[in-house]
């Protein structure tokens, strides 16, 4: 072969190098980029629904849940229950933001401000589903509680103790000060939960008997907004 050939020959070769390289890379940049759903759409109740004791399913006579400029979840606080997803999910990172307002109700009014997000609920609805909730209330914001439902509690093994119902506390407190907002993120991959505040690790689990279900946010006596609620699918 002479050298015109050769240097041909290596130029092919190094084009179909590239080619495949390109072809390589390009599943693993996919994987990269998963889709983000806004599970709340800023403008309406799309895909979700209500749930108020005393007033069932979809009634709020008294606007315990509202949206306001912004795309912001007003929570009135003055009934307990949740607005919740049609939907059933798994394997996911579900990320919100909240913020306290001021007025809270009784039988709470002379304790800390709570809320939360009720995750994998499952059965019927009532206040509260069987669920796992990641707990936000004024110093205790990433607990996690055990919500009883039919069948039982579920149940959570955090650093080598298994929890079943009840209630498992943080690792470390994140929470910023009252009228600012924070950010909550809550990792379900298979039976491992994770719970981040303000982009922090506070809590950490596995072997979670709930896998599957709903996501609520809860009224829960005392007045709070959510925002920028989305939902990011994992493998």
């Amino acid at each position: 072969m002479n050298c015109w050939m050769m240097r041909l020959a290596a130029g092919t070769l190094a084009l179909t190098g590239i080619g495949l390289v390109a072809i390589q890379s390009h599943p693993v940049k996919a994987a990269e980029k998963r889709k983000v759903i806004r599970l709340f759409n800023g403008k309406n109740f799309d895909g979700w629904y209500t749930y108020i004791t005393g007033d069932g399913k979809n009634n709020d006579p008294e606007g315990i849940f509202k949206i306001e400029e912004g795309g912001v979840i007003h929570a009135l606080g003055k009934k307990f229950g949740y607005v919740g997803t049609e939907k059933e999910y798994e394997n996911y990172k579900l990320t919100l933001e909240f913020k306290w307002g001021e007025k809270k109700w009784p039988p709470h009014e002379n304790e800390p401000r709570d809320a939360g997000i009720l995750y994998h609920c499952v059965g019927p609805d009532k206040v509260w589903m069987k669920s796992l909730e990641c707990q936000i209330e004024e110093g205790d914001c990433g607990d996690m509680w055990l919500t009883s439902g039919e069948g039982g509690p579920p149940s959570l093994t955090v650093k080598g103790k298994k929890y079943t119902g009840g209630r498992v506390v943080k690792f470390e407190d994140y929470e910023k000060p009252k009228g600012e907002w924070n950010k909550v993120e809550v990792i379900c991959k298979g039976d491992t939960i994770q719970h981040y505040i303000n982009g922090k690790l506070n809590l950490e689990g596995s072997e979670a008997s709930l896998t599957k279900g709903k996501i609520n946010i809860q009224s829960e006596g005392a007045e709070i907004y959510y925002r920028n609620i989305t939902l990011e699918p994992l493998d």
